[in-house]
């Protein structure tokens, strides 16, 4: 027994050298996500907003740069965590429907419409970009939401769990670790509907898409009442930083997973549902108190990731580094944005956006905005919406959203109409710009190869064999004077290996010791594992 450890431990050494080879520099900044789940920019302090104070996010900000064009491709969850996980649009993933995969269905995901659970075939050498960062000694933690549209790879984290943390991680290793926050998620406004209100209903400000009435205010305030939970539990995080003596030194990310939990927020293409809340606070409080205008969008923020660790964004990735060793410096002059199916209803629409225009193509005319989505019908705001309604009782911009079909083309003068309420896609004034932006999306279908245009089930059909996931082929083993070898048939497959006593797989970069007993496996979004190898 002595000797195993003895061999393991050697091991584990030789892999972490090997691990810092080709990363410049004395040492790997450590990296946080502070994740906020459906929240729009509107209602934050650092945003203008002043009807609360959020102490922990005011000072993270204070310290920090707020990002006022940073944007979801997608206006919903999975989707968008997606893009984020794989620094690649959900509509080339094929992850661009809410949602494909379903770690808790137990058969259809959608029984209603017959679509399984599933993963997507994703493009050849697509992966989740946290395993870039395991492979360079990393030690990578989340919690306690994946939700990523597809299967998680196990070479992802080394740990997820609801209790996960940086101190976990082995002494001086550098660490990755995201923080998702339900607190204000779409679901607790009807949830906490009854809960401690910290801001009174008669304080909000109501948007000018919502009729002004008792209900509407009072789910307004009670997503503000939420912001101050959530503000509390970050301040946690944030502490622990600051007790461990790792703050200063620190990328610290917060952002909103896309915007904001109410009707034409959540699902919907105008800024509403894709401009989000972004902090970066930079080690040592660089540019600390500043605006930064550019275009952020989550298909960054992988490729971002990995060149603030020293490593070089896989060609693959769609999106580019903001900022690190390998940032460019062409920095993107339009975002473009997705919706498709929801749940349980279809529909597909396009869009591209500028700091200053926005263009938006429905697909489907025939149907509402308000698609009746079944969850989002809990809410009281809906209910009240539908109410009014049904009496005719909606009037001006507030009935505009509820109307029963919608136009062919949108577009929207950012800078002189932000809320987006005046459609100018028939003003002959706007035609040149109009033409412009049009043809900007058509080049982005077709170049991204879009795959929104394909049917669902017809994906479905091409990626499942006889509707099962496909499965990786055998692992192979080879065994020389150096160690033990792995292969693969498929070559952009992950090897991962762990010995029998433990649970977290490891990511297979060299040849094993030899006469040492060990799993192995191979594994890829879109596939089954392979059968496990047991090297006894």
């Amino acid at each position: 027994m002595r000797w195993f450890v003895f061999l393991v431990m050697n091991m584990l050494l030789f892999s972490c050298q090997k691990a810092t080879e080709g990363v410049k520099g004395d040492s790997r900044p450590n990296i946080v996500w502070l994740v906020a789940e459906d929240q729009s920019p509107d209602w934050f302090p650092m945003y203008g907003d002043s009807i609360q104070s959020l102490p922990n996010l005011e000072s993270l900000s204070a310290d920090g740069v707020v990002f006022t064009n940073a944007v979801s491709p997608v206006a919903v969850c999975a989707p968008a965590r997606s893009a984020i996980i794989t620094g690649m649009y959900p509509s080339t993933l094929g992850t661009h429907n809410m949602r494909t995969y379903n770690a808790y269905a137990n058969g259809d995901n959608e029984p209603s419409i017959n679509i399984p659970s599933y993963s997507p075939l994703v493009p050849d050498g697509v992966k989740m970009f946290t395993e870039y960062l395991r492979k360079i000694g990393y030690y990578t933690s989340n919690g306690p939401k994946e939700d990523y549209n597809f299967e998680k790879t196990d070479a992802a984290w080394d740990e997820s769990s609801n209790t996960h943390s940086w101190r976990n991680r082995s002494v001086g290793q550098p660490f990755f670790s995201v923080f998702n926050f339900s607190v204000c998620h779409e679901s607790q406004i009807w949830a906490r509907s009854k809960d401690t209100l910290y801001v009174s209903p008669k304080d909000v400000t109501v948007p000018p898409y919502f009729p002004d009435t008792e209900i509407v205010r009072h789910d307004l305030a009670v997503n503000y009442s939420n912001l101050k939970r959530l503000d509390n539990q970050i301040g946690k995080i944030l502490d622990q930083l600051k007790s461990d003596g790792l703050y200063n030194d620190t990328y610290i990310f917060f952002y909103g997973d896309h915007g904001g939990p109410f009707p034409r927020y959540k699902r919907a293409l105008y800024d509403t549902g894709l401009k989000v809340p972004m902090v970066i606070k930079f080690p040592k409080n660089k540019n600390a108190g500043s605006i930064d205008e550019r275009i952020l969008s989550f298909i960054d923020l992988a490729p971002t990731v990995l060149s603030i660790a020293g490593i070089d964004p896989p060609k693959v990735m769609q999106g580019i580094a903001q900022f690190g060793e390998y940032e460019e410096q062409r920095k993107p002059k339009y975002s473009f944005h997705t919706a498709d199916r929801f749940d349980e209803l279809y529909d597909r629409l396009r869009a591209v956006r500028s700091n200053r225009f926005k263009y938006i193509k429905n697909y489907n005319t025939n149907i509402s905005r308000a698609l009746p989505v079944a969850y989002r019908q809990q809410m009281g705001v809906m209910q009240e919406l539908n109410r009014l309604d049904s009496l005719k009782e909606l009037s001006g911009l507030s009935s505009i959203w509820m109307r029963k079909d919608k136009p062919v083309e949108e577009f929207y003068d950012l800078q002189k109409d932000p809320k987006e309420l005046h459609n100018l896609a028939l003003v002959p004034a706007y035609k040149y710009s109009i033409d412009r932006y049009r043809a900007l999306l058509k080049d982005w279908v077709k170049n991204t190869k879009d795959l929104g245009e394909i049917d669902e089930r017809i994906l479905i059909e091409n990626w499942l064999v006889k509707g099962e996931q496909p499965k990786l082929p055998p692992m192979e083993i080879q065994e020389k004077e150096d160690g033990v070898y792995l292969f693969n048939e498929r070559t952009d497959a992950t090897i991962v290996w762990k010995v029998p006593q433990d649970s977290k797989w490891s990511i297979y970069k060299e040849p094993l010791p030899k006469k040492i007993k060990f799993e192995a496996k191979a594994e890829r979004i879109g596939f089954k594992d392979s059968e496990v190898l047991q090297n006894k």
